[in-house]
This record gives C-alpha cells, structure tokens and sequence, in this order.
C-alpha cells in the first residue's frame, strides 16, 4: 500500500453566506423584545452606534465649540495621541514613510466612509419616531399607577401563615419543607418517605408537617392527588352532601366520564340526586387550590404590524415596539479626520463604521420584508379581516414566497415570533398560513374555518342528544366540506370539545 500526498483542482458551485446574511437573517428572526436586546448590545460594542435621543441629548447641552469626540477636555486642543492613549487599543502613533501610497489608498477608503456616514444620517430620518403627544407624561404616569405590582407567591402566602403559629424550630423546618415541596397546584411532588430522608427525620413527624400544611388557606393544599385534595375541601364545607363525597371518594372516574347513570346505579341514589351533588361539586370545590397563585404572569403582546380599514381599503404600518432609531455617531467624525495619518486607527475604524452600516441596513431591510410579507398576507386574507375567522383561506408560505420574491425560509423567519393587530383582533401571523379543503363550490376552505364550523355545530346541538363525529361528518357534507370522521375527532380534540358521551346532559 503506498501513501502519497496530491493536489486536486476541483470547480464546484455552492452558496457561502457571508457575516453580514448571517446577521439579517438572525435580526429578521428576532421577536421585538429579543431585538431590542440585541439593538442594546450593539450599542454598547460599537462606539460609532447611536440613537436619536443621544443625538437630541446633545443637542440641549448646546455645546458650540465644535463636534465632540465621546471624551474628555476640549476638542479643539486634544490631540489624537491623547485620543489613542485614551482608547489604549488603536495601534500604533506613527507611519512609516514607505507606506505612503497605502495611506493614499486608505484615504480613498476614508471618503467612502464619510459618504457612509452621509447616507445613513439621511436613511435614519425616515425611521426617526413620530412626535409625541402633549400629554404622553399624564400618560405614562397614569399607566404606571394602573400597573399590577408583583403578586404573591403560593410558598410565601403559605409561609406567612406558619409565622403565626406556635411550633418549635425542628416543627417549623418541616413545615417550610413540606411548604416548597409543593407544585403549583398546591400537591406534594415528593412521598412522606422521600422527605423523611431529605429532612433527616422521622415519617411520622412528616406525616404531622403535612397536617399542619393541610390545616392552611387555600384549603385543599397539601394533598398526594385530586381525590384527597377535593375531600379536604368537602370536609372543611358545613353543610355539604353526603353524596357529594361518596362520589370523590369512589367516582371521580366515572364522574370526568359523564357516567351518571353507573354513579346512580352504583350509590343507588337517582339522577336527580347525583345532578344536584354535581354541581354542588363543581360550584364549591377547586381541583386547582395553588392556582390563584401561579407565578407566570400574562405577559404584553406588542404587535409588530398593525392593519386598519380606513374608507374601505386595509392600511398597514409596521411597527417599531421602542425600537429607537440607530444613526452613526457625528461625535467621531473628528477622529476619522485624524485617522488618515494613522493606517491601524484607521482599519479599526473602517471596521467599526461597516459593522455599524450592516446592523443598521439589517433592520431596515427587516422593517421592509415583514412589511411586503404582511401586504401579500393582507391582500389573501381580506374577507377575513372583515367578516371573522370562518372566511380565513388557505395560505401557504410558499405561495406568499413567490408572490414577494424570497426564499420561503424567509417568509418563516420573518412570520417566527411577530403578532398582527387586525379589525378582528390580534393573532400570531403564523395563524395566516394553513392548508385547505376543498368545497363542492371549488373554493378552498382553510383548517381554521373548517374548525370554526366544528364548533358552531356543537354549540347549536341539544345537549341531551349531542351529535356523534359521524354525525358531524354528516352535517359537514350538507355545507359542501368533506372530510373524514378521523379528521373531524382531531380537530375536536384541538379545540377542547369533549366527546358525545361527555357533552351529554341528562
């Protein structure tokens, strides 16, 4: 066997993305509070990045003696020996004689740069925020006063109330034990024994923390599952049925079923008797006690475009979310003047102005791509934003693709994340884009309004006779939409729709 070493030349085409379709691709992507975040830290990277409350900050302080260079004392007298000392990463102070047509050549490059700087200063005014109203401080103080502050967590509104009682300290540490054991719904996630051995103590005086634990508001915290969670709760009400536990105790299955006759059957008590215990259940009793006190809060939906119809015709605007508007820095046009004698001052500011340039013209040409894709979504979905979801058609993005003249990777990035603020509400602009079926009248009618349709037929059904998915197949039939009875039982599951046995109302 012999081992040589050779040279191939091979000529082969292949797509290379580059830095800069990187980081367009990636500020495409970003939802508007993830872009905000990388707007943040672009600022702090790159000195010549600026927004345009600096630049008006700069403004007021009225400073007459020339551009400011971003440092300390008087412009005019600091020299650019000072200004490097100061950076400590600009390179060398002094350039070699036998480089001088290099500088030429970089002080060609230096002019391009100043137009540059020209260009996007103009490009900036189209994006600067519009003018705020006389009143936006009444308004956002009154927005802060109607702000929800922090709620209370369910381990801290448990732990307050341990504070009042008397127990001894070992008492209290398996108290606080059982207390952050807890899940969200107020249930133990560990066994008596397993917090036994995480406590170093006994089972029994676990068992009796747990008591303790259960004698607490909101009553039915504490418990190992629904059943004794649901019973702690009947036995804290006066008054309540002696049914209504013996069906906790021994039908909760049957009882999520809908099988009240097998409960009537079972308890020997009439359907009367059961309906009344049931809804004496459903009416005092909560599966869920921790749930008032969930952590996760409802958070703001900032839509990215907003459609209006104004005279008859859908205007659309895209907006910015506190995105502030990005410029070049003026303050270091001084320090560029003084960069041409200086090639690695220069080539580091050369830098900083083009990655400054490619993140301003990648959220420029993010405005402008969601905005051409939410007009061709508009244009498709008009019937929709007028008359409701069941005039939603189908859509997909390759057809939005072709139609905008991008990728359909694209058209994904650029819907990922971003909602739409319509006359009928505001949805996730993915919702826009869905398969179809198609009706006898040759129209394409979209996942969603066959849904819709689903509901609207449960809804008007009687409850004590509730309509088989064949039935529903059936009915679907008579309105020119076919599909399969498997199809139908999907989406009544993805729209919470209980079967026929569990809408049944006896």
């Amino acid at each position: 066997m012999r081992l040589s070493l050779t040279q191939n030349l091979r000529a082969e085409q292949r797509l290379v993305q580059s830095p800069q379709m990187i980081q367009a691709m990636q500020v495409l992507q970003y939802p508007l509070l993830e872009l905000r975040d990388r707007i943040e830290q672009e600022l702090q990277e790159n000195v010549f990045l600026e927004t345009e409350e600096a630049k008006q900050e700069d403004k007021d302080q009225g400073s007459d003696s020339g551009p400011d260079t971003g440092l300390d004392g008087p412009p005019a007298t600091r020299s650019l020996d000072d200004t490097l000392l100061d950076k400590n990463k600009l390179g060398e102070k002094t350039i070699d004689e036998q480089r001088v047509d290099e500088a030429r050549h970089e002080e060609s490059q230096m002019d391009q740069a100043y137009d540059t700087l020209d260009e996007l200063e103009k490009r900036s005014a189209d994006y600067a925020p519009r003018p705020a109203r006389s009143d936006s401080d009444d308004s956002k103080f009154e927005a802060i006063n109607n702000t929800p502050g922090p709620g209370e967590t369910l381990s801290e509104h448990l732990i307050s109330q341990v504070a009042l009682l008397e127990l001894d300290a070992g008492q209290r540490d398996r108290v606080t034990l059982v207390i952050y054991s807890l899940n969200k719904d107020g249930r133990l996630t560990m066994t008596p024994e397993e917090l036994a051995v995480e406590a170093g103590s006994e089972v029994e005086e676990i068992d009796e923390a747990i008591l303790i634990v259960q004698t607490l508001d909101p009553t039915g915290v504490g418990a190992k599952d629904l059943k004794e969670c649901l019973l702690l709760q009947l036995d804290a009400l006066p008054g309540s049925p002696p049914l209504a536990r013996r069906i906790v105790d021994a039908h909760l299955e049957n009882l999520s079923m809908n099988r009240l006759p097998r409960i009537a059957r079972d308890t020997g008590s009439n359907i009367e008797d059961i309906k009344f215990a049931i809804d004496f259940i459903r009416k005092n009793l909560h599966p869920h006690p921790g749930a008032p006190f969930d952590d996760v809060r409802n958070q703001t939906i900032t839509p990215d475009v907003v459609v209006e119809e104004i005279d008859g015709r859908f205007e659309l605007r895209v907006e910015r979310g506190g995105i502030p508007p990005l410029r070049i820095s003026a303050a270091y046009r001084r320090l560029l003047h003084e960069a041409k004698a200086e090639p690695k001052v220069q080539e580091y500011l050369r830098r900083k102005i083009e990655a400054a340039k490619w993140f301003i013209d990648a959220i420029h040409q993010r405005q402008s791509t969601i905005e051409r894709i939410a007009r061709a979504v508009i244009d498709h979905q008009a019937e929709f934003l007028r008359r409701g979801i069941r005039f939603l058609k189908p859509l997909r993005m390759q057809d939005i693709a072709d139609e905008v003249g991008v990728h359909i990777s694209t058209v994904s990035r650029a819907i990922s994340g971003k909602f739409i603020q319509t006359p009928q509400g505001i949805f996730d602009m993915k919702r826009f884009f869905s398969a179809g079926t198609r009706s006898d009248s040759g129209e394409f009618v979209s996942q969603q309004a066959v849904k819709e349709k689903i509901r609207e037929i449960v809804d008007r059904e009687d409850p004590k006779r509730p309509l088989s998915d064949d039935a529903i197949v059936q009915l679907l039939d008579k309105t020119g939409i076919h599909i399969a009875r498997r199809t139908v039982t999907k989406y009544r599951k993805a729209l919470g729709i209980p079967s026929s046995n569990q809408r049944k109302a006896y």
